[in-house]
C-alpha cells in the first residue's frame, strides 16, 4: 500500500508538473507566434510611417530646399514680378525696377561723348535732327524756318516737366539755351552702368532715342550734369514718377544696371506712385498741366510793393522763373555790358550755379573772368558753364 501511495503520490506530483510544461510550451509558442504577428504589424506601421514621413519629407523639400539654399532669381527676367503682389500691386515701373541687375558703378574710363555716335543724328533718317525732332513733338505753338520742311523749329512753348513752368523757347545765339534736349539716363551714367559694353551703333541709338530724350528747362540740365536719381530730382515733384519711370524703361530696353543707391532712390519715388506705367517706346510727349508762369505785364502787375518801415521786399526764390520772364520778354542785358558791370565787384562776384551766372549775362566765364570758378567749370577746360 505504501508502494501504492507512494507511486500514486509520485506520479501525481509528475502529472502536475508534465501539464505545467507542456502548457508552458504552448504559453511560449503562442507568445512567439504573437510576437511575430505584432512585429509584422510594427514593421508594416513602421515602413507606412516611413512612406508617409518621405512624402511629408518631399513635400517640404521644395519649399525647404529653397529655403536652406537662397539663389537669386534671373535679375533680367521679366516674368518674375507677376510672383511678387506687392510690386505688381505698385504698378509696372517698379515691377519693370525688379528686373534690372543692382551693381556698383563700372569706371568712367575712356567714356566720351563721341562713343555715343554723332550728337542729334538723323537716326529715324526723317530729314530732320533728333533735336530739331524732339523739339517739335514737345513743343507748342511751334514755328519753323521756311525752307527745311518743317525741321527747323525756330519758337514755341515748353510746358517743362522739370519745373512745371511755362517756357517760351526763341532759337538764337543768347535764347536756344533756354530750353535744352537731356538724356533722362545721362549718357556718362550709361556708360558706366552697361553701355561700354553695347555696340558702337546701339549707343548711337540709345543717345538719339526719343524714350530717352525730353525738352526740358535749359538750366535745371545744366544742374542734372551727368547726375542719377540718387544725386539729381526734377524740382517739380508731381513728375518725379514719370521721370524714373522712364529712366527705368530705358535701362530695361538697353539692358544696362542700376546702382544700389540708384536702386533705392529710384524705388523710394515708384512705391509712391500707385500703379505707375513705363513711358514705352513711342516716348509720347509730357501731358500733364504745369503751373502758368505770368507774363512780365502779370508779374509787374501783382508784384508786391514795399512800403515804408518795410525792410525789404520779398524776393523770388526761383531762379527758372527769372530766366523764363527773361527769355519771354528778350530784355537780358548784354553778356560784355554784364560784365563790366560785375568787374567793379573784383572777386567779391560769385554764382551759386551757371543758371544764376546765365541769368546775369555772365556765361560763359573764362578762367580769370569775374565769377569764374572751377567748380563751375566741370570739364576743367578754362571755360566755365558754356
Amino acid at each position: 500500500m505504501f508502494s501504492t501511495l507512494s507511486f500514486q503520490s509520485d506520479h501525481g506530483s509528475r502529472r502536475p508538473d508534465l501539464l505545467f510544461r507542456v502548457g508552458a510550451g504552448i504559453v511560449v509558442m503562442a507568445s512567439a507566434v504573437a510576437m511575430s504577428g505584432c512585429g509584422g504589424a510594427d514593421a508594416g506601421a513602421g515602413e507606412s510611417a516611413a512612406g508617409e514621413g518621405s512624402a511629408s519629407a518631399t513635400s517640404a523639400a521644395a519649399p525647404g530646399s529653397t529655403s536652406a539654399t537662397p539663389t537669386a532669381p534671373p535679375v533680367a527676367a521679366t516674368g518674375s514680378s507677376s510672383g511678387s503682389p506687392a510690386a505688381a500691386g505698385q504698378g509696372p515701373a517698379l515691377a519693370a525696377l525688379a528686373t534690372l541687375p543692382v551693381k556698383g558703378r563700372a569706371p568712367k574710363t575712356g567714356y566720351s561723348r563721341e562713343q555715343f555716335g554723332q550728337a542729334w543724328a538723323d537716326v529715324d533718317h526723317n530729314g530732320c535732327d533728333t533735336r530739331n525732332d524732339i523739339l517739335a513733338r514737345d513743343l507748342t505753338s511751334r514755328t519753323t524756318r521756311p525752307g527745311t520742311r518743317d525741321c527747323i523749329v525756330t519758337s514755341g512753348v515748353l510746358n517743362d516737366p522739370y519745373t512745371g513752368s511755362i517756357i517760351h523757347f526763341k532759337r538764337g545765339e543768347k535764347t536756344s539755351n533756354a530750353v535744352q534736349i537731356d538724356h533722362v539716363v545721362a549718357l556718362s551714367n550709361a556708360w558706366q552702368t552697361g553701355a561700354q559694353q553695347l555696340s558702337a551703333s546701339t549707343r548711337e541709338q540709345l543717345a538719339n532715342d526719343p524714350l530717352e530724350l525730353l525738352a526740358v528747362d535749359g538750366p535745371s540740365n545744366e544742374e542734372k550734369s551727368d547726375g542719377d536719381a540718387a544725386t539729381w530730382l526734377p524740382a517739380n515733384k508731381p513728375f518725379r514718377c514719370q521721370y524714373v519711370a522712364r529712366q527705368v524703361e530705358v535701362k530695361v530696353q538697353y539692358k544696362l544696371w542700376v546702382t544700389p543707391a540708384e536702386h533705392d532712390a529710384i524705388a523710394g519715388i515708384l512705391s509712391g506712385c500707385k500703379g505707375q506705367k513705363l513711358p514705352g517706346a513711342g516716348a509720347p510727349t509730357v501731358v500733364w498741366k504745369a503751373e502758368t508762369a505770368p507774363s512780365s505785364a502779370e508779374a509787374k502787375a501783382s508784384a508786391p510793393v514795399q512800403k515804408a518801415g518795410n525792410k525789404s521786399a520779398p524776393k523770388s526764390s526761383s531762379t527758372t522763373k527769372k530766366v523764363v520772364k527773361k527769355v519771354a520778354s528778350n530784355t537780358a542785358l548784354d553778356k560784355a555790358e554784364a560784365r563790366r558791370k560785375q568787374a567793379k565787384h573784383g572777386s567779391s562776384v560769385y554764382y551759386a550755379n551757371c543758371a544764376a551766372a546765365r541769368e546775369a549775362g555772365a556765361a560763359p566765364m573764362h578762367k580769370g573772368d569775374p565769377g569764374y570758378r572751377s567748380g563751375l567749370d566741370r570739364d576743367h577746360d578754362g571755360v566755365a558753364c558754356e
